[in-house]
């Protein structure tokens, strides 16, 4: 195994780390941009810096991506990727469902000769992932970062709630180690009786999300009146609850931008006429825009953690948030934002209200939110993930 670890790094960190190979069992990759994409891009980061290995396995992309040189990338830092049969997601075809065997998984896994398997948001493909990896007697870390359950109702099948959960149940009962991002998400599956939980949060930029990126320019072209700038930033899908913002829409004196794409796109746009759409950003555009944002609001009550939080905080963007799931340990409320409420459409208009129209306060709010992301590293977090992978393999060899 070819696994060189730099010697300038052991130095400043005070280690000599053995070489680890990963195997990522990830249910999305790119060009699919989504949380869970850019978590294992950090962990491929990560591992690429500290000089580890890795391997990722993914659904394969749609021919027609393929054949305008918009598929699944062969390689990322150097690292294989390795695609497995996939068909749309039906309802959202840019979401690619694997199709592939345990078998075939298992044959993947043992000619890469993996130490331990990473299952990235496991559901389709992490089982399968698990499954073969138990069959090789594989370590598993599994990370809980999308709650598909609660998607059911979203997308009118509400009757599949149990049966979903009751997978998710399965899959990370049967992981060495499940790792979720936040204590809402901890104590979740602690009352489904899955044990061995860790807290893994995430990190956050700081160099990228800075009040620096302020745009005047941008602020300029979409508020030319001077209008407060209120903003989303996510997947226009029915589980961000996106439409919720129509509980904004006439506020006076303000201005509605929205940032990315999905399939309810068109939808939105209807709705929300007088909002600006940007359609998806990423890199230093996103970072310039949100910087350029005087609040932030994520309405959607199924996260897990909620990345774009700690990036609008990390520009200096008090929030707004739905009091459930991950806002709750990212939001102090009264103090770097306001939480309200799942479903409560008066008390969002009312906390926003609370900041447009209050200056002083905005701003108050706007610095306590930049101080409260300082020092959350992804290098930390990666360091994080290192030390779970070494447990989880120190716990197999001891059986």
């Amino acid at each position: 195994m070819n696994c060189p670890s730099p010697i300038y790094l052991d130095v400043i960190l005070g280690r000599h780390p053995e070489c680890v190979k990963v195997a990522i069992v990830a249910e999305s990759f790119l060009p699919h941009f989504n949380g869970v994409t850019n978590s294992i891009l950090k962990t491929l980061d990560h591992l690429a810096l500290t000089g580890h290995d890795a391997v990722v396995i993914t659904p394969a992309g749609s021919l027609a991506g393929e054949l305008t040189g918009h598929g699944v990338p062969s390689h990322y830092r150097g690292f294989r990727i390795h695609t497995v049969p996939s068909m749309p997601l039906a309802s959202y075809p840019e979401v690619r469902l694997a199709t592939t065997s345990v078998g075939r998984l298992r044959k993947i896994l043992a000619r890469e000769r993996v130490d331990v398997v990473h299952l990235a948001s496991p559901f389709i493909l992490g089982w399968q992932g698990l499954r073969a990896a138990q069959e090789l007697n594989l370590p598993t870390v599994a990370l809980y970062q999308t709650e598909v359950p609660n998607y059911a109702s979203r997308y009118k099948m509400p009757w599949l709630t149990q049966r979903l959960w009751d997978h998710v149940h399965a899959i990370h009962s049967a992981a060495d180690v499940t790792l979720v991002p936040s204590t809402f998400s901890f104590q979740q599956l602690k009352n489904l009786g899955i044990d061995r939980l860790r807290i893994s949060g995430r990190g956050v930029d700081t160099l990228q999300f800075t009040p620096k990126r302020r745009s005047e320019h941008f602020r300029d072209a979409i508020a030319p009146n001077g209008e407060v700038v209120i903003g989303y930033v996510g997947r226009l899908a029915a589980e961000k609850q996106v439409a919720d913002l129509r509980a904004l829409a006439d506020l006076k004196d303000t201005k509605l931008v929205i940032v990315g794409s999905g399939p309810l796109e068109a939808e939105l746009r209807a709705l929300l006429p007088q909002a600006h759409f940007t359609g998806f950003l990423s890199g230093d555009r996103l970072a310039e825009v949100m910087a350029s944002m005087d609040v932030f609001v994520h309405p959607g009550a199924s996260e897990t953690f909620c990345q774009t939080i700690q990036e609008a905080m990390a520009c200096g963007v008090p929030v707004v948030a739905v009091g459930r799931g991950g806002p709750l340990d990212l939001v102090d409320s009264s103090r770097t934002g306001w939480l309200y409420q799942p479903g409560n459409l008066t008390e969002l208009r009312s906390r926003v209200s609370d900041l447009v129209y209050d200056d002083a306060k905005r701003l108050a709010f706007a610095s306590a939110a930049l101080r409260s992301v300082q020092g959350r590293s992804w290098f930390n977090i990666g360091e994080q993930l290192l030390g779970h992978y070494q447990e989880v393999q120190t716990a197999r060899i001891s059986r």
